[in-house]
């Protein structure tokens, strides 16, 4: 029993693997910006599974970037140092000591971390933050009172490129400098969004916390599957998409307008939800594309 068991498992792996064909074709060659974050960051069986999928795009022919936050371990650093965390309009205020700990921990250890389980899982990961080889210029939001919180000034893609056309899986954390050097930390969405923009990527894939963009969020059930920039710009007017949930749309609006080809907001708790979301017909998550004539999956 134990061997007819074994042959159809071999038999399912077999054909699923045939059926993600077309899809490994058509996007053989083409740049894929991954925002991970969320539960799947402190989930150490959903941060394998992330990390297995990512590998797994590099070996079929794809060229995976991975841009990502830390706010939890950020969060726990400050509290062992005896800084309180503090935050404004939903964003971190970032004092030069708060600013020290960003650094310290995107930089020196969440990065360091996801490098070396890609490395482990059979990938070869470069880790880089917004300041090497000035990828991100940024500058400052702006805003009274949150100190050194920065948006993308521009982005310079010359490095990324020269690694993902030699095989390797770059590893970007959200921290950049002025031109002065002045650090700053931005967010790790926006950081994505304009990376993807400048890479000219297939695709830009935000791992989330839910289950993509609902028409009620209290109901996974009225998931969008594909929807264009008028109808996110739409739900946003509409109060349909709200919160925590606008930066993020609005976040795929930019880059789509950029020239990115679709991107995904997709549930990162879901195992394997990368390769379910790129390789299946019905994907699992909400896809935004350009205009309703330029909808695929």
């Amino acid at each position: 029993m134990e061997h007819e068991y074994l042959k159809k498992d071999e038999a399912t792996r077999v054909r699923v693997l045939s059926e993600a064909l077309p899809y490994i074709q058509q996007f053989a060659g083409r740049t894929v910006v991954v925002k991970y974050g969320g539960a799947a960051m402190k989930d150490n069986s959903l941060k394998d599974k992330v990390v297995r999928d990512i590998v797994f795009l590099s070996c079929v022919g794809l060229r995976p970037v991975v841009v990502h936050g830390g706010g939890p371990e950020i969060n726990t650093w400050l509290g062992k140092l005896g800084i309180a965390p503090q935050f404004k309009d939903g964003l971190r205020v970032t004092d030069a000591p708060t600013m020290d700990v960003v650094e310290m921990v995107l930089v020196g250890r969440v990065n360091k971390e996801l490098v070396s389980l890609i490395n482990q899982a059979g990938g070869s990961a470069v880790g880089l933050c917004g300041k090497d080889g000035n990828l991100i210029q940024a500058r400052p939001q702006g805003k009274e009172g949150i100190g050194f919180v920065g948006e993308v000034a521009s982005v310079n893609p010359a490095l990324i490129e020269s690694l993902v056309s030699d095989g390797y899986v770059p590893v970007v954390s959200s921290v950049a400098a002025d031109e002065t050097g002045q650090a700053y930390n931005i967010n790790a969405d926006t950081a994505a969004g304009e990376i993807a923009a400048a890479l000219n990527a297939e695709k830009l894939i935000l791992l989330t916390d839910t289950p993509g963009i609902l028409r009620d969020y209290k109901d996974s059930s009225t998931l969008i599957h594909q929807l264009d920039i008028q109808q996110a710009r739409q739900l946003i007017d509409d109060g349909v998409v709200a919160g925590g949930m606008i930066p993020k749309v609005n976040c795929c609006v930019r880059s789509l307008a950029q020239g990115v080809h679709a991107a995904h907001i997709l549930d990162g708790r879901i195992p394997h939800a990368l390769l379910l979301e790129i390789f299946t017909d019905s994907g699992i998550g909400s896809m935004l594309v350009a205009s309703e004539y330029t909808m695929y999956r």
